[in-house]
C-alpha cells in the first residue's frame, strides 16, 4: 500500500506518526498534485484523473520503461498523484481537532511532494482541499507551476452555505447519518443540481445510478469517524488568508484558476469571485453550470480548464493575458474582472473618475 508519513503527534506519553494514503495515475515530466475537500477521498478525483492522463489504472507500482528510464522518468505525459487528507479514508486519523488546520494539512501535501521527489508541481484542490492548496501555495510558492481553486470559498464564516429551509434540512440529516444509505442521500443533494440527478441514463435517473455508486464507495473506504469530521471542520473553520498571504500568491510568478459551479449551495459562488479578484492579474475566474462538485457534474469543462492552466504555464503566458478574457469549454467568454474594468473605463465619459482598483 503506497502510503507516505507526514508528521507526528502526541497521544499521552507517546509520539504517533501520520500517515496518508496515496496513488499515483500516469507518467510525465509534468505532476499534477490533487487535494480533495471535507471528508472526501483521493478516488473523488477520478474525472479528472482519467481526462488529464487517460487511465484510471494506478501507476504506483509500475516499473519504468527503458525510454522513460533514461529520461529519468520524464516525457511528454501528465503524472497524477492524489491523497486521502489526514482524518479521511486510509489515512491516520488524528485524535484531536488541533491536529487539524489548512496550514498543517498544507505541510503534509509538501511531505508527499518530497516523498515522491517532485520539486515542483501544479496544485489543483477541490472545496476544502482548495482551501489547503492556498496555504501550500503561500508556505512554498516555489514549489508549484500552477494553482487551481475548484469549489473555494474563504473559510470560518464563508464556509455557511446559504441558510434556507432546503439547507437545514440537508444539515439535520447529514448530522442524522448513520449509514452509507443516509449519507448517500444527503451528498447527492449538496454534491448536484436536480436537473443533473434527474437526467435520463438508460433505463432510469442519474440519481439512481449516483445512488448506487456512492454507498459503494462510502462502504468500501467506510464512514469517516466523528473525530476525522470534526478535525477537518476544524480545519476550515480557522482557515483564512491573511493579505500577505495573497500578496505572496499573487506575486509568485504562477497562474490561477479559481473554477466554481454557479449553483453551489455549500461553498457561494460571490466568495470565490472575491478570492479571484483579490488575486488579480494573475488569476482567472470561470464560472460553469453546476453545483459544488462541478468536477463530476461536469468533467469535460473543467478538465478543459486545467488543461488550459497547465498549456499556459507551459506557454508562460503573461498574467494580464490570462486573466483578460476568460473563455470556457462552452466557447462562452466569462469576462475575466481586468477586462470588465477595461471597458468600463472605456465607456465613461471622460469627467467621470474610472473604477478603483
Amino acid at each position: 500500500m503506497p502510503y507516505c508519513e507526514v508528521g507526528r503527534y502526541a497521544d499521552g506519553d507517546k509520539w504517533e506518526g501520520v500517515r496518508v494514503y496515496y496513488r499515483r495515475y500516469g507518467r510525465g515530466a509534468t505532476k499534477v498534485l490533487l487535494i480533495i475537500g471535507l471528508a472526501g477521498t483521493h478516488d473523488s478525483w477520478g474525472p479528472q484523473i482519467k481526462g488529464l492522463t487517460g487511465s484510471l489504472e494506478p501507476a504506483d507500482d509500475e516499473a519504468l520503461r527503458p525510454d522513460e528510464e533514461a529520461a529519468g522518468g520524464d516525457g511528454d505525459g501528465i503524472e497524477v498523484c492524489c491523497f486521502d487528507n489526514r482524518g479521511a479514508g486510509r489515512s491516520s486519523v488524528p485524535p484531536n481537532k488541533s491536529y487539524y488546520s489548512t496550514a498543517i494539512m498544507a505541510t503534509d501535501a509538501l511531505a508527499l511532494m518530497d516523498h515522491l521527489g517532485w520539486k515542483k508541481a501544479h496544485v489543483f484542490g477541490h472545496s476544502m482541499g482548495a482551501m489547503i492548496a492556498c496555504k501550500l501555495a503561500a508556505i512554498a510558492p516555489h514549489r508549484l507551476c500552477s494553482l487551481a481553486l475548484l469549489n473555494v470559498t474563504g473559510g470560518g464564516f464563508q464556509c455557511f452555505p446559504k441558510v434556507d429551509g432546503q439547507m437545514l434540512s440537508l444539515a439535520f440529516r447529514f448530522l442524522r447519518a448513520k449509514t452509507p444509505e443516509e449519507r448517500a442521500l444527503v451528498d447527492l443533494e449538496t454534491h448536484y443540481t436536480k436537473e443533473y440527478l434527474e437526467e435520463t441514463v438508460g433505463s432510469c435517473t442519474r440519481r439512481m445510478v449516483l445512488y448506487q455508486e456512492y454507498v459503494k464507495g462510502i462502504s468500501s473506504t467506510g464512514m469517516q469517524s466523528n473525530c476525522g469530521f470534526e478535525g477537518q471542520i476544524n480545519a476550515c473553520w480557522t482557515h483564512n488568508m491573511t493579505t500577505k498571504e495573497l500578496d505572496t500568491i499573487r506575486s509568485a510568478g504562477f497562474l490561477v484558476s479559481v473554477i466554481h459551479g454557479r449553483y453551489d449551495i455549500i461553498a457561494q459562488l460571490c466568495h470565490a469571485k472575491r478570492l479571484a479578484e483579490s488575486l488579480l492579474p494573475v488569476a482567472r475566474m470561470v464560472e460553469l453550470h453546476g453545483a459544488h462538485l462541478v468536477s463530476h457534474e461536469r468533467p469535460d469543462e473543467v478538465n478543459n480548464a486545467l488543461m488550459d492552466l497547465i498549456k499556459a504555464t507551459g506557454s508562460a503566458m503573461k498574467p494580464e493575458e490570462w486573466s483578460a478574457q476568460p473563455e470556457n469549454t462552452s466557447g462562452v467568454i466569462v469576462m475575466g474582472f481586468e477586462h470588465i474594468r477595461n471597458i468600463v473605463r472605456i465607456m465613461k465619459p471622460a469627467r467621470v473618475a474610472p473604477i478603483d482598483s
